[in-house]
């Protein structure tokens, strides 16, 4: 039995293929992550109207730092110029940015600006836009187990608590992961325990509103029972 979200679904999506979107143009990686700003960009207009509360999107996993040094500075500089200039319309939208995963390691730029936009949105309500910035899954349940068992016994409900990052978010509703690939490269991990998964062949550099709302149209179609039995009829 499907469930009702009265507070509006959360949808996190792994933005995957901006190199080869870039690649099949004959154009550099760079390239790509600029389209893939773009993408972002419109995902997020087009979220709330399709009964999204909560966007979790995919930016930078902690193991993205193994890719040459010249495509991740791109890649940070991208991201500080994104949240410079769009904290301002993020702002009077209703949306409220936050950013997880960790900051220690991103470069001091980029981190003021996170800082900054996030003081700047904290009161949307429209939207919660949050984007995992050097994230890992298994890193970040490792971090809150540790620090939750310092408080006493360790449950379901102070993990999450832990795992919230300073952006409390419910579970994930629906997965999307963009460009054919059918992995969550560790992703969202213990939030996505009863995720609904869709997998789309379309780059993230060209993915938008319309696909956004088809994969939401499948989401609505599927049956959620969390370990039940299906309503009798």
């Amino acid at each position: 039995m499907q469930r009702i979200i009265d507070d509006g679904a959360h949808v996190g999506i792994i933005m995957d293929g901006n190199g080869r979107w870039a690649t099949a143009r004959g154009r550099p990686r760079l390239a790509g992550h600029e389209a893939g700003i773009e993408a972002l960009r419109r995902v997020a207009e087009a979220a709330p109207g399709q009964g999204i509360g909560t966007l979790t999107l995919y930016a930078f996993s902690s193991d993205n730092w193994r890719r040459p040094e010249a495509e991740v500075a791109g890649l940070m500089a991208l991201m500080r110029l994104y949240l410079r200039r769009e904290a301002r319309r993020l702002a009077e939208s209703g949306t409220r940015l936050s950013v997880i995963g960790r900051r220690d390691r991103l470069p001091e730029g980029l981190a003021r600006a996170i800082g900054r936009a996030e003081a700047a949105t904290r009161m949307g309500t429209r939207l919660h836009l949050r984007i995992a910035i050097d994230y890992s899954g298994r890193d970040a349940i490792l971090a809150a187990a540790l620090s939750a068992a310092c408080d006493g016994p360790l449950t379901r409900e102070g993990l999450s608590r832990r795992l919230a990052d300073g952006a409390p978010a419910p579970d994930v509703d629906l997965l999307i992961r963009t460009s054919g690939e059918q992995r969550l490269s560790d992703f969202l991990l213990w939030e996505s325990a009863y995720a609904e998964l869709h997998f789309t062949p379309r780059l993230w550099p060209d993915f938008g509103a319309d696909d956004l709302a088809e994969a939401m149209a499948a989401f609505r179609a599927r049956q959620r029972r969390f370990g039940g039995l299906p309503a009798a009829a």
